[in-house]
């Protein structure tokens, strides 16, 4: 890929995927745009299959492979940074609750996943990826699950896809839920925990959270985003296992017997636990008050936005049209499952978690 002669080619690819990448980011501080909470990384597989559908074809054959480079070692590079983000002292801060309601609500969705797909008739890869998103943390996870499904890059687009549309719809549904009443039966506690084990990216719950109690006097802005970041813990595993399980059936996977292991996934809980020392070692009580933490998930970010732009500039029209309706039927079918189930689940089991 770097090999002299074609250094310069590939290096041009990934020029190009940084630009947009730039974009990216400015366009995420336009205001409007800001409300929605479209993070970077949304804006980025946007503006990917933007240039998809029309300048594509004029692309050099010879940038592609810089391309594939921000799909495979900076996706992989940016999972193990996006660690930076979490600590261990989140888990005990919220306590056995959220950990139990996170991990029924992760194992719960990617199983009916898995089943709804069959029932659907779809194809494995892009309801395993779907599953995926909906149940850890949206475009991080279906991200953090490319490489060991190995599967199309417009599989993950679509992916990712659902992700944005549904997730997007609860970060305005569950605040006009809170204010009308339907959220009365929970405690400001039950509610946050609710908020964060359900909704699909960080973002979202940031902005749900923000919308039903903007100081955080109750507690559920905070408490939300931590039970949220404790599901962000479980990728790890989860890919872990997803590999193990793959692995079995060969092909794509690898040999029969041959464990496919995601060693960024072991990156990632790495970069927890020494981030969690760091936090001992400078007495502070955010993750964010670490020296330079701020700049690593800035640079993290951007990595990540890389891929999902990436991604994009592999996802046309016709692909979409290929996939039909059935993924984002899966992902409506999984979404009346975080919405019903999970509230279920928090109103009638953490009160005995307590």
């Amino acid at each position: 890929m770097f090999e002299k002669g074609t250094r310069g080619n590939t290096l041009h690819g990934i020029l190009l995927i940084a630009l947009f990448s730039f974009a990216a980011f400015y366009i995420a501080e336009i205001p409007f745009v800001k409300k929605l909470s479209f993070s970077p990384l949304i804006v980025g597989i946007i503006l990917g299959m933007l240039y998809a559908n029309s300048l594509r074809n004029k692309l050099p054959e010879t940038w592609v492979p810089g391309i594939k480079f921000c799909t495979k070692q900076i996706l992989r590079a940016g999972i193990v940074l996006y660690g930076f983000r979490l600590t261990l002292t989140q888990v005990v801060e919220v306590g056995l609750p959220a950990i139990v309601i996170d991990s029924v609500i992760v194992v719960g969705t990617i199983f009916l996943g898995i089943w709804f797909g069959r029932v659907l008739k779809m194809d494995k890869d892009t309801s395993l990826m779907t599953a995926t998103g909906s149940a850890i943390c949206g475009a991080a996870a279906v991200l953090g699950a490319e490489p060991v499904v190995k599967c199309e890059s417009h599989k993950t687009a679509i992916a990712v896809s659902t992700v944005v549309i549904f997730g997007t719809i609860s970060m305005f549904l569950y605040p006009i839920m809170y204010r009308i009443g339907m959220l009365d039966g929970l405690s400001n506690m039950e509610v946050a925990i609710y908020t964060g084990s359900t909704l699909h990216e960080v973002a979202h719950v940031a902005g749900a959270g923000n919308a039903m109690d903007p100081t955080d006097t109750l507690g559920i802005a905070g408490t939300a985003t931590i039970t949220k970041m404790i599901r962000v813990m479980m990728l790890a595993p989860v890919l872990v296992v997803m590999g193990l399980a793959l692995s079995s059936r060969g092909g794509k996977y690898g040999s029969k017997g041959k464990i496919t292991v995601p060693w960024f996934a072991f990156g990632f809980i790495g970069v927890i636990c020494v981030n969690s020392l760091l936090q001992y070692l400078f007495a502070v009580d955010s993750v964010k008050d670490i020296p330079l933490n701020g700049a690593i998930e800035y640079i993290d970010t951007f990595m990540l936005t890389m891929a999902m732009t990436a991604l994009g500039t592999d996802t046309s029209i016709d692909k979409f049209k290929k996939a039909g309706a059935k993924p984002f039927v899966l992902a409506l079918m999984l979404y009346v499952w975080l919405v019903v189930g999970g509230y279920l689940l928090v109103k009638y089991f953490v009160p005995a978690l307590l």
